[in-house]
């Protein structure tokens, strides 16, 4: 049966958004040698795989987060997804950096939020969720209500559950890890034997063996 995880993932596969090298891995900024490296920022130059993220993140947010008066993205990937979902959602939207700017007015936060307003957040991809976490604290911090945190692609991470677990906020993602294998397998991006070597690099990831 085909899931919303396995169509964004054909979605992400189809611009080239993600590639799998089992045999030949990346070097993330970390320092781990990866298989996969996924990334979103390529879904913005095709309008028919941005539409489509669009209109599965904005389901997401009146199905979880049905009471959303903003929508927040994420600096620097988030924003062009937070825009595209407030269009759709007819929504007001803001950004949150990173930190605060060392000039002009110092906002960490750029737009119109209002405290008490119910804020989600757009995150393009969920690693250890540190990122979306420092995007949530920066918001409660101008007296928003965060309801929560949507995003593309998640790496299905204990750490991120963890950390989401402790904010107290939920997270709901659009596709995973698995659902990209799955689909990898299934269109025969990767070969038999690359499957089990890429769930237990998975899995000695999740464990933080990496």
């Amino acid at each position: 049966m085909t899931t919303q995880r396995h169509e964004i993932a054909h979605a992400l596969f189809s611009v080239g958004a993600v590639e799998l090298r089992p045999q030949d891995m990346f070097t993330w900024t970390s320092g781990i040698k990866s298989p996969i490296y996924c990334d979103n920022r390529l879904t913005m130059s095709s309008p028919v795989v941005r539409k489509q993220i669009a209109a599965a993140l904005a389901n997401n947010i009146k199905n979880f987060f049905p009471q959303t008066e903003v929508i927040a993205g994420t600096a620097t990937a988030g924003i062009p997804h937070a825009a595209w979902v407030s269009e759709v959602l007819s929504l007001p939207m803001v950004y949150v950096r990173s930190k605060a700017k060392e000039h002009g007015r110092g906002n960490q936060i750029e737009g119109t939020i209002k405290p008490g307003q119910k804020v989600v957040v757009v995150e393009d991809l969920i690693s250890t969720g540190g990122s979306s976490i420092d995007a949530v604290r920066a918001l409660e911090g101008q007296g928003c209500d965060v309801l929560g945190v949507v995003c593309i692609f998640t790496y299905n991470l204990n750490r991120a559950d963890e950390l989401f677990k402790e904010a107290g906020i939920p997270f709901v993602s659009l596709t995973n890890f698995d659902a990209l294998v799955e689909v990898a397998s299934e269109d025969k991006r990767i070969s038999d034997g690359d499957k089990p070597q890429l769930l237990e690099w998975h899995e000695q990831l999740k464990q933080g063996k990496l």
